[in-house]
């Protein structure tokens, strides 16, 4: 299983984006999480920045199917305290932290087209890498 941010969803729907045909073959490849909170983050972008509702049903549509047939990490009590943890440790937004959290909650490697605040810090790989071994390593828990 690969647990996949939001960046990853809106790489695929984004054919401009350099991430885009690793990210839509990351979303092939099955077994995919992710949180609760993604729904909220691709319809923003699709909505507000890209203004394209088309794009918005469609990343809706993929976070919904991830919660069919993967699975969908709820933010609760325990995620949030660590994610606030996370954050403060790596200097993230409390989002970038969440994604890291559900991913260590689950033992399963973060896929994110964010590199400046994820992959550079080894909290996330980015989808090609996880194309090549999905079943890698999920990464190093944070300190």
């Amino acid at each position: 299983m690969t647990f996949i941010d939001a960046s990853v969803l809106l790489a695929a729907e984004d054919v401009d984006d350099t991430n885009h045909d690793a990210s839509a073959a990351l979303l092939k490849i099955g077994a995919l999480s992710t949180l609760d909170l993604a729904v909220y983050e691709v319809t923003n972008v699709a909505e507000l920045r890209w203004r394209d509702p088309a794009a918005s049903l469609r990343l809706r549509e993929r976070v919904w199917a991830i919660a069919e047939l993967g699975v969908v990490v709820k933010v609760d009590q325990p995620l949030a305290e660590r994610a606030a943890q996370i954050a403060r440790q790596h200097g993230l937004s409390a989002y970038d932290a969440a994604y890291v959290a559900g991913a260590e909650r689950l033992g399963v490697p973060l896929a994110s087209c964010d590199e400046r605040d994820l992959i550079s810090r080894g909290l996330a790989r980015p989808p090609a890498d996880l194309l090549s071994s999905p079943q890698a390593e999920p990464p190093p828990e944070p300190d």
